[in-house]
């Protein structure tokens, strides 16, 4: 009955930092762009979510940056079709390169890093929707340590993020993105012990 007691009252304790920390993980979530204005040497869309790439287009035709880098686009998709589903112009095609061999957001991380050092660039704005971006800085930023970047939140109108505890979808949304980003955060350290172990 000891070990039983010790046991409820470990596993209440994780829960409870389990809880604190969803809190404050969905605090991280931006509810506005926090830097509009300054621009970058590239603009990156991660796919994905509703608004990403009309929001990347449109930071496009307003100069923020020389380029569009779409990351995780489904393989076969071209720009010509992509500019025509967003209804977008065509002249912007000219400054658009899409990436075809990410399926995650270390992946993306991974895609757009390997696309900066080709070009030699070293900022970027990152568009993706708000309740991601917490975990896609922390993979970005762990791809390109040193590369300048600019979180760029889009807003998907279905996702409540005031009293998003209230919401359902949105309250599932954000224990979804939260138990990610912790698989993101120790991932390093799971990959350091399997190597450490086969060694």
């Amino acid at each position: 009955m000891r070990a039983l007691r010790k046991l409820i009252s470990l596993l209440g304790v994780l829960a409870t930092l389990w809880l604190i920390g969803l809190f404050w993980f969905a605090q991280q979530i931006p509810d506005a762009v926090g830097d509009p204005t300054t621009k970058t040497d590239v603009i990156v869309v991660l796919t994905g979510g509703s608004q990403r790439v009309e929001g990347g287009l449109k930071l496009l035709a307003a100069g923020m940056g020389k380029t569009l880098f779409i990351t995780g686009v489904f393989p076969g998709v071209t720009v010509p079709a992509l500019l025509h589903s967003a209804n977008a112009p065509e002249s912007l095609a000219c400054c658009i390169e899409l990436g075809h061999t990410a399926d995650n957001t270390a992946g993306n991380a991974v895609e757009t890093a390997d696309f900066m050092r080709k070009q030699n660039y070293h900022s970027l704005r990152l568009v993706t929707s708000a309740y991601h971006m917490p975990r896609s800085l922390l993979e970005f930023t762990r791809a390109m340590p040193d590369t300048t970047i600019i979180p760029n939140p889009v807003f998907a109108g279905n996702v409540k993020q005031r009293q998003w505890w209230e919401w359902p979808g949105t309250l599932a949304l954000i224990v979804t993105e939260y138990t990610k980003y912790l698989a993101a955060v120790v991932r390093p350290w799971v990959i350091g012990e399997a190597q450490g172990a086969s060694t």
